[in-house]
């Protein structure tokens, strides 16, 4: 089985360390959740493992292949797509044209596919494909931004704060297309200010407190511990 692998990943920011000796595994075609209070170091792992922020120690290996600090592009390449928290569009471009700046290294057919393959998972946009990104509701942009990571093919997918300031409705939107995309073979990392959502859709769970991994089990063991979570969270406060 393909697996994206990060052991021991120390990331600084602002001179301290904000992930320290953070070790996940990730399969291929499951969800796993990585869970914790903001602050917790959630989004600096992910911003490391996607070559945004440059990791003082540890490694990043998708299926063997050290990626640890490579430039976002080729980490890209190897397969990774990172959603970051924000929606991190280009506002003033339409939909189709953001779709297209996404696929823009990429071979003409395996472009193509990509950009079918989203049509498919957000049928949604399809109506929207001439208006500017700017001008989407929040759940449409999260699906725009969503589909940019998609349209690559990529092997693993790490999405930081899937439902962030969206409403209960859209979320749950959301959900049965994160599962299709495990379903597919994807491996998918899902940071996610609801722990009911996260749990529900993952197999692996994490759970991050002051930039350490506190626990490591399977979701449903996590369900059946809520202490653990509620003494994560209470610490960050």
């Amino acid at each position: 089985m393909t697996v994206l692998s990060i052991v021991d990943l120390t990331v600084p920011r602002g001179g301290r360390p904000v992930v320290q000796d953070a070790s996940l595994e990730i399969p291929a075609g499951q969800v796993t959740a990585l869970l914790g209070a903001n602050g917790a170091g959630k989004s600096s792992l992910v911003l490391a493992v996607g070559g945004i922020l440059r990791p003082t120690g540890g490694s990043v290996r998708l299926d063997g292949r050290d990626l640890t600090g490579r430039r976002p592009e080729r980490i890209r390449r190897a397969g990774l797509a990172v959603v970051p928290e924000g929606r991190r569009l280009l506002p003033d471009l339409t939909v189709e044209d953001n779709l297209r700046v996404a696929t823009f290294a990429l071979p003409p057919a395996a472009a193509r596919a990509g950009r079918t393959r989203a049509h498919e998972l957000f049928p949604e946009l399809d109506k929207r494909l001439h208006i500017a990104a700017a001008s989407l509701s929040g759940g449409e942009q999260q699906m725009l931004v969503l589909a940019q990571a998609l349209v690559s093919q990529p092997k693993f997918v790490l999405i930081d704060e899937l439902s962030l300031g969206l409403a209960p409705v859209v979320v749950q939107r959301l959900i049965p297309t994160i599962r299709a995309v495990a379903g597919s073979g994807v491996g998918v990392l899902l940071i996610e200010q609801f722990a009911t959502v996260a749990l529900g859709l993952a197999q692996r769970a994490y759970v991050m407190d002051r930039g350490r991994i506190r626990y490591s089990g399977t979701a449903d063991e996590l369900r059946d511990a809520p202490e653990v979570l509620h003494s994560a969270y209470l610490s960050q406060t």
